[in-house]
């Protein structure tokens, strides 16, 4: 089989599929290409693009900010906004830790299987699907792993549940075959305020090592809506963010599906 990640995995991302009703095409597009004409590396060039989509929403919200430097490491990216510079230092709130190891190993299921599909006819497979999986899947050996691929795989070219797959649902994607997990959004499932609190701690730790030449330095916390380890619909005891003490000039919370964005300083 071919390797898990391969270079066309690279250039392709699901984000853009779900940004697409709402993204600001043209930014995106051209910090994209400046990412593609840099010297990095092709793991670090998908890292970044995977972080400028994470501030789509952020830009809505600060539409003068305009990004300079998209390749630095300490803040994540610099940028022009009133006529300062600013460095914005960009981070993911995870939410549910337990999840976080499984859906890294169902996404590099899902790759694996995107590749088999698109071998075998792009043209009559491309689409975005959304499935999901019956309680307790084994994802422990590549035994299992191998018999989850199999069993995506024939959903999708018989258009129904096979095995361990309790229910497909296809959106329509006119270049490429995309496999997500079916977004199921919990009523009561609550973003502990501590999390947002200990990350930003961590991050207080690391500000005297940022580039100094910069006006101002933001901290971005993004909870990633398209990630079951990352989503949330509720910040608990809210009000504790009011406390937070840090060298940080401005400290927001954003979440990139609806752009609901929260100033914690």
């Amino acid at each position: 089989m071919k390797k898990a990640f391969s270079d066309e995995d690279l250039i392709k991302n699901l984000s853009l599929y779900y940004l697409n009703r709402h993204l600001k095409k043209k930014p995106i597009e051209k910090y994209h290409r400046k990412i593609d004409e840099s010297p990095l590396h092709d793991r670090e060039k998908y890292k970044k693009k995977a972080e400028i989509l994470l501030l789509n929403s952020f830009m809505h919200h600060f539409p003068e900010v305009q990004f300079e430097n998209l390749t630095c490491e300490s803040p994540d990216f610099i940028a022009k906004f009133n006529d300062k510079k600013i460095g914005i230092e960009l981070t993911e709130v995870i939410n549910h830790l337990e999840m976080k190891k499984v859906e890294s190993s169902l996404n590099k299921i899902f790759r694996q299987t995107e590749i088999l599909l698109e071998q075998e006819d792009t043209t009559k497979y491309r689409g975005v699907y959304f499935l999901e999986f019956y309680p307790n899947i084994k994802l422990n050996s590549l035994e299992y792993q191998e018999e989850i691929i199999q069993n995506i795989y024939k959903s999708i070219k018989k258009g129904k549940p096979f095995g361990v797959v309790k229910s497909i649902r296809k959106s329509f994607h006119r270049r490429n075959v995309f496999i997500t997990h079916e977004y199921n959004m919990s009523l009561f499932d609550e973003l502990c305020s501590e999390k947002i609190l200990e990350l930003i701690e961590k991050k207080n730790e690391k500000f005297p090592y940022y580039d100094s030449t910069v006006d101002e330095c933001w901290l971005v916390i993004v909870s990633d809506m398209n990630s079951l380890a990352s989503r949330y619909t509720f910040i608990q005891d809210k009000e504790h963010l009011n406390e937070v003490e840090s060298p940080f000039h401005k400290i927001f919370h954003l979440e990139n599906m609806c752009g609901n964005i929260t100033s914690i300083k």
